[in-house]
């Protein structure tokens, strides 16, 4: 089985209540945050239970807890 796959990810919105973003902070957010998921995919891949939708909760987990904990860190 190849390796090579390819995965496209659309964020519609990110809206974070309560954090002031300037106008020109979004711009920079958006790109760090995509950079940083290139980065990730990048270095580690995917685990073949995500690729195949076997691992979607866990995922939407994963993903809740970093924005929470990325958010309320200090």
């Amino acid at each position: 089985m190849s390796t090579d796959m390819n995965i496209t990810l659309h964020i519609d919105r990110l809206i974070l209540n309560g954090v002031n973003i300037s106008h020109r902070q979004r711009h920079l957010l958006q790109a760090s945050v995509q950079t940083e998921v290139i980065r990730l995919f990048t270095k580690g891949g995917m685990s073949p239970s995500l690729a195949t939708g076997d691992d979607l909760v866990r995922l939407g987990r994963q993903i809740a807890q970093s924005v929470y904990g990325g958010i309320n860190h200090e």
